[in-house]
């Protein structure tokens, strides 16, 4: 019975203490997560430093660096905190790719638009009586094109194998056996 007893006052202890550690990392539990090592250690260095408890000296040969350069990274730190404290702008945030979903819908819509209202044109020209313009002829620009002879994919194959048939004698017979 004591084992038991003492099992489940363990088991309290622990609990309330996992209560604890959560309140104590707050919202600073998340802290440094994809971040690498080198990036902690020189963070955590710039606010012992700001928190007074080291010099910028013991900081920087904390870290390997010169002392100049310590001051570099802090400023770019501080920089960096100024930022963040920045007010952001309420709602969804425009973005490129946002932008461009959007006008890409706008030319949709006005390109619907714009079919509606020739198709509303040529109705209302029928209406009247009115002929339609004739549309405009491209402009030779000393270049003519030649019209293009359509031939089917079928007729230039069947031109192919009478070819192959004539030039070979021993196509015949294997043609024939499979027809």
């Amino acid at each position: 019975m004591k084992d038991t007893a003492c099992c489940v006052v363990a088991a309290k202890a622990s609990e309330k203490q996992s209560t604890t550690r959560q309140r104590r990392t707050g919202p600073f539990k998340d802290l440094g997560e994809g971040a690498s090592s080198q990036a902690r250690k020189q963070t955590a260095a710039i606010l012992e430093v700001l928190a007074g408890v080291r010099t910028p000296t013991q900081a920087a040969e904390a870290l390997g660096l010169s002392l100049v350069r310590y001051y570099v990274l802090e400023a770019r730190a501080v920089q960096g905190i100024l930022l963040a404290c920045e007010p952001r702008p309420m709602g969804r945030q425009k973005t490129a790719e946002s932008a461009l979903a959007a006008l890409r819908r706008e030319c949709e819509q006005l390109r619907r638009e714009c079919s509606r209202q020739q198709a509303l044109v040529r109705a209302a020209q029928r209406t009247i009586g009115l002929t339609p313009p004739a549309s405009p002829k491209p402009e030779k620009n000393g270049k003519q094109r030649r019209k293009r002879r359509p031939t089917a994919r079928a007729l230039r194959a069947a031109v192919r194998l009478r070819d192959e048939e004539t030039a070979t004698p021993l196509a015949a017979p294997l043609a024939s056996a499979v027809v």
